[in-house]
């Protein structure tokens, strides 16, 4: 082995001696005659990481490095590393254009090259290639063209094993090129089999028949596929043994007749007969059966004269009895491995056996060469695991490596902005990891794995670390069918991929705007709001009970969700009865934001301000902070979870009880649910942090509201059972909802078991006219025990009362809140900044002021501002006095009934519907039957939501429903219990990571959560970006924060959009990502309308079959019309020399086709429609 100063005089003679001829006497007695011939320049014949790789090794021993490369690789790292590099194959297809014999030949005689390295791949194993070069009077670094042919034909090798003494498995005696005759060679010898491509290796065009039926197909394809990859489709085919350990030994033979090994490798990891990890030595295994592999591999590399590196493949069983397999007469991917064990560079080796030099010369004698420690090499390949390991193709947009002690990195275009295309391997990186034992080894890789990310396209790194992790691989016990066994190796840890998901959102935004409706013009202000300080308390007492453990500093103090928490709902319900003060429930963090700017406060607003509620409100009744509308407002427009915003209140408040509107039998919904989705909802809500459960009904029905009380007290939530008002109890000319209605109601609700023994009252009202916190003030003189306000500055209007008023007004009197008005004001303030980032829903907009005739149309206040929204958006802004009038009527027509969401919708509906089409309440009657209803207003006197007090009106329901069916009772108590087993299943299909929150949002709202989904999958934690950012981009030179999770912060600056549009209708737009560069590339929606770009399959639409990968259709198996089977072969593609079937995913008729042979199609490209 050379060191630095042999290494000087070595280039120094290759300069002035351009021949040296050598004597040498072997101990066998006969002497040779060897020619030393420097080499100055080499070319490579090949691409990529291996072509990078005899580079250095060039340049380490001074040599020029040649390169060469084919138009699609023209950007690719390869030929920048070279001192020259020459296209090829210019107008040829990818892999034919390094398959070119004459134009490599030429490049060589035009540019002085000496000698070409073929690496691995392409022409590696071409004896016609490697004779071709000699003729040129180059050398060939590699063996001599006879045994580059003999071993490359796979039953000449088995001849020269025989006669080599070598063990072999049966197979046939030539290569196969029919169907027929591989029909026949596996009836005559039986199955199992396995076909090999008889001129070329690496897995291609390699299959496992174990079933007749498969031979026809799996012989097609495995010789497509290596016709494709050779030049050549004839097969090997041979008995397959099962559970084997794939073992190779490597060698160096030189010129004069010595050969050695290197020891071995195991390749026993493989899928479809492919390489995935390599380990040398072979673990566990017993020394005199590797010492009798080696001595066989050499053996036989000396009885056909092998000279330069090749490796001899073995196939060992578990009685430790081994067969030959082949010969790569060539340098393999995993030749790493053992350079890292034996210290022995092979590439510099081939290049010095190449000139002349022997390996006692080189100091290569098997005595001085002894195995050191483990090394293990994992491929990091462009492939997605999760999806059957498909080639995934497209720009890395985030490259970042994992290094340091006891790791190499072997790679070619692994670095942010490269193009990986469906042209080639999908060979990324290959890491080698070294260490004293296996075990640490394996450490090492796991380590160096994680520390890479890779964004962009997807990667094998999950299905690698699950590999290295794996008890029976660290401990070496290891067959071919490691992978096959343990199904667990494909469960993966989806990853996150926050930060690039969240520049594609911001992106999207900047180049096709909003990506959430927004109500008016208006835009957020540029406003960061103050966030109060949260007091920390670290008195001696404080921190001594610290030290104790009883609570931390940073606690807030205690609520009454400790009495409900240690007491149940009882003893809370006793608590509440027994206070003297009047208790608050702030309902600052849902109705009140919900009634002023149309639902849309976001969990990132709420979450900023809650631990500050948390230590200065700790004695609030409650916190009102979900349910309602807020559930499908955050899935919907928010893109958020809705879920998540409970849990994360929960953890930063959890001393204040949260309080939600449940709407009985409907849940959050607007419709009727199977029971068991409603008792699994309230199930779910109280684990995930709720406390108190006010359900009510939108028709006061009671079966609807026993049902939801029921729900929510089987949970173990506070039931608080709420009746809905209308009317004026103090008209005695309205006798429909008399005061008795509602005592009686009041009764029926006490019977029915709600969790208020001693009947405790609370109040809720909406502001509208502008008379509430008067209300509240009488309702606590006349014994209520809660009353809502919502903070000063979210307050009002069709919001609650103010906060600040009601603590004012009742200080220092016995109904005394005990709040500070101070801390009141600090907590408005906040809300006043906040609320100006959501300037595009802001109810003042349209409405500037509370409003009395509340009194006369009754319109609900949480209803009015999103009613006076609907009509500005249907073009009936200038007309919503008429609105307001016809709401009156028709709340009359349909029976006078109590209007909360969802039956006020059906009210709100039915009036605008009236004044759109300009008709009267008679008119409405008279034509009733000839007339299209809004669907709600249908749905409605069906029975969908509920009995009304009273009745149906008639003849208004049999006029509209003519025939249509009716429902008689509770509309849920007839609907089958959802399989939620079954959704579960439905949604996995589609997304990662799916939680049983996910399965009750789309047993709620199938459509939304499913477009939810979708969003989330793409665009990442979109609930962490400021609310301005969110909503309308950020401004281009802009920098912020974006805080992903406690101790991780994203830091951004948005730098430009690109002007330029790229053919396929794609616009860059550029970020500064923690101080690096990030670009992400955004289709421009507008812009494609004028560009034709091939349509993408819906992920949502089962009935569309997109692209699994990128690549080219070589055979269309239907046409427009045909009839398919589930599981039915479609389509074949070709990408990265991997052929692959295309299954129908449902059965049905093809209705359009969207390929021809030859199109070549992107990743989730649209390839048919079945209905």
């Amino acid at each position: 082995m050379f060191i630095p100063a042999a290494q000087s005089a070595y280039r120094t003679l290759r300069k002035t001696q351009p021949r040296v001829r050598l004597n040498l006497l072997f101990k066998n007695g006969y002497s040779s005659k060897v020619e030393y011939k420097p080499i100055r320049s080499v070319l490579v014949a090949n691409r990529g990481e291996i072509a990078i790789r005899v580079f250095r090794a060039c340049t380490e021993l001074g040599i020029k490095s040649v390169a060469v490369y084919s138009e699609q690789d023209k950007m690719h790292m390869h030929r920048q590393k070279a001192d020259e590099s020459y296209m090829v194959g210019k107008g040829l297809p990818p892999v034919e254009a390094y398959l070119n014999i004459p134009e490599v030949i030429r490049v060589c005689k035009e540019n002085d090259v000496d000698a070409v390295h073929p690496g691995y791949g392409f022409l590696s194993e071409r004896s016609d290639f490697a004779q071709a070069v000699i003729d040129a009077g180059l050398r060939f670094i590699g063996p001599s063209p006879d045994v580059v042919q003999k071993m490359g034909d796979k039953v000449a090798a088995r001849v020269a094993a025989i006669e080599a003494g070598v063990p072999i498995v049966p197979g046939t005696d030539g290569p196969v090129t029919s169907k027929e005759e591989a029909l026949e060679f596996c009836k005559k010898h039986g199955l199992p089999v396995i076909f090999k491509a008889a001129y070329g290796g690496g897995g291609r065009g390699m299959r496992v028949v174990r079933k007749m039926e498969d031979v026809e197909e799996s012989f097609q394809r495995a010789s497509s596929e290596a016709k494709a990859a050779f030049g050549n489709g004839a097969m090997f085919i041979e008995k397959f043994i099962e559970r084997p350990r794939h073992i190779e030994v490597q060698l160096l033979g030189d010129k004069a007749g010595n050969v050695v090994h290197l020891y071995e490798r195991d390749c026993s990891v493989q899928r479809r007969h492919q390489k995935v990890v390599e380990i040398a030595p072979a673990p566990r295994l017993p020394t005199e059966i590797r010492d009798k592999m080696t001595e066989a591999a050499v053996r036989l590399a000396r009885h056909v004269g092998y000279e330069n590196a090749g490796t001899v493949e073995f196939l060992c069983d578990e009685s430790g009895n081994f067969y030959f397999i082949e010969v790569n007469a060539r340098l393999q991917v995993e030749h790493t491995v053992t350079e890292e064990i034996t210290g022995i560079d092979l590439v510099q080796s081939q290049i010095r056996i190449a000139e002349g030099m022997t390996l006692p010369e080189l100091g290569y004698t098997q005595d001085k060469i002894q195995p050191r420690g483990y090394a293990i090499q994992c491929r990091v390949t462009t492939e997605d695991p999760a999806n059957d390991f498909q080639p995934n193709t497209g720009r890395l947009e985030v490259f970042r490596s994992g290094e340091g002690m006891g790791i190499r990195l072997d790679s070619a275009s692994a670095y942010a902005g490269a193009i990986i295309s469906p042209y080639y391997d999908s060979l990324l990186v290959k890491v080698i990891s070294h260490a004293s034992d296996l075990q640490s080894s394996a450490s090492k890789m796991n380590r160096a794995l994680r520390e890479f990310r890779i964004r962009g396209v997807k990667t094998n790194i999950p299905f690698l670390l699950n590999v290295l992790e794996n008890q029976k691989f660290l401990h070496g016990v290891l067959d071919t069918y490691f992978i096959d066994e343990h199904p667990q190796l494909f469960k993966f840890k989806p990853t996150l991929n926050r930060a690039q998901k969240l520049l594609n959102y911001m992106g999207e935004v900047l180049v096709n705007g909003p990506q959430t409706p927004l109500a008016t013009t208006l835009k957020p202000a540029v406003v960061s709001p103050h966030v109060p300080e949260v007091p920390l308390d670290l008195s001696p007492e404080a921190l001594e009970r610290e030290e104790r453990g009883e609570a931390k500093v940073t606690e807030p103090p205690k609520g009454l969700r400790e009495i409900l928490v240690c007491g149940g709902p009882e003893a809370f319900a006793k608590e509440v009865r027994n206070r003297k003060e009047l208790l608050l429930m702030d309902t600052t963090f849902r109705d009140a934001h919900q009634s002023l700017l149309a639902t849309r406060v976001r969990s990132h607003d709420l979450l900023k301000i809650s631990p500050f509620v948390a230590h200065k409100f700790n004695n609030l009744y409650s916190l009102e902070n979900w349910g309602g509308a807020t559930f499908d407002v955050a899935l919907r427009f928010l893109h958020e979870c809705p879920w998540e915003r409970l849990e994360e209140m929960r953890k930063r408040i959890p001393n204040i009880p949260f309080q939600m509107l449940l709407r009985g039998a409907n849940a959050v919904g607007y419709t009727s649910y199977p029971d068991n989705v409603v008792y699994k909802f309230c199930e779910l809500a109280v684990q995930t942090g709720m406390d108190i459960f006010r359900v009510f009904d939108s028709l006061n029905y009671l079966p609807n509201l026993i049902l939801g009380m029921e729900a929510a007290g089987k949970a173990g939530g506070v039931v608080e059972a709420a009746i809905s008002y209308t009317g004026d109890v103090s008209d005695p000319k309205r006798t429909k909802y008399d005061l008795k209605y509602y005592t009686n109601l009041a009764d029926e609700l006490v019977k029915a078991g709600t969790h208020h023994p001693d009947i405790p009252i609370h109040i809720h009202t909406h502001d509208t006219s502008g008379a509430g916190v008067a209300s509240m003030l009488a309702c606590a003189n006349a014994g209520a025990d809660v009353v809502d306000v919502a903070v000063d500055s979210m307050s009002g209007m069709t919001s609650q009362p103010s906060m600040g008023a009601v603590v004012a007004s009742l200080q220092g009197t016995p109904l005394d809140t005990n709040l500070d008005l101070r801390t009141v004001s600090e907590y408005s303030a906040y809300w006043e900044q906040t609320r100006t980032l959501y300037a595009p829903f802001e109810c003042t907009t349209t409405m500037r002021s509370g409003n009395a005739d509340v009194y006369l149309n009754e319109i609900p206040g949480g209803q009015y501002t999103n009613l006076q929204f609907q009509a500005f958006s249907l073009g009936l802004g200038d007309f919503f006095e008429d609105v307001k009038k016809a709401y009156r009527e028709a709340n009359l027509l349909l029976g006078d009934i109590i209007k909360v969401t969802p039956s006020s919708k059906v009210v709100g509906d039915l009036a605008q519907f009236m004044v759109q089409n300009n008709l009267t309440a008679d008119q409405v009657l008279e034509r009733a039957e000839e007339l299209s209803f809004p669907k709600s207003v249908v749905e409605y006197l069906q029975g969908s939501i509920g009995i009304p007090h009273g009745g149906f009106p008639e003849p208004l329901r049999s006029r509209v429903l003519k025939d249509m069916p009716r429902i008689e009772g509770r509309p849920g108590a007839e609907l089958k219990d959802l399989d939620f087993g079954k959704l579960k299943k439905e949604l996995k299909e589609s997304h990662s990571c799916i939680t049983d929150r996910d399965v009750m949002s789309a047993a709620l709202y199938p459509q939304v959560t499913s477009d939810f989904l979708h969003f989330r999958d793409t665009y990442g934690p979109v609930d962490k970006l400021d609310t301005r950012i969110f909503l309308t981009g950020p401004n281009v030179g802009e920098e912020f924060d974006v805080p992903l999770e406690r101790g991780k912060t994203l830091s951004v600056k948005a730098l430009a959009v690109s002007a330029d549009l790229k053919p396929n209708g794609i616009r860059e737009v550029f970020f500064e990502l923690n101080g690096q560069l990030r670009a992400v590339h955004i289709l421009d929606k507008e812009a494609i309308k004028e560009i034709h770009v091939h349509p993408k399959a819906s992920k949502s639409n089962k009935s569309e079959v997109g692209a699994p990968m990128p690549g080219t259709v070589i055979d269309i198996r239907v046409q427009v019309g045909d009839k398919v089977e589930k599981g039915q072969p479609l389509v074949v593609l070709s990408a990265m020399k991997m052929e692959m079937v295309v299954q129908s995913p449902l059965a049905g008729v093809v209705k359009k086709l969207e390929i021809a042979n030859g199109t070549k199609l992107e990743g989730e490209d649209l390839i048919m429609i079945i209905e």
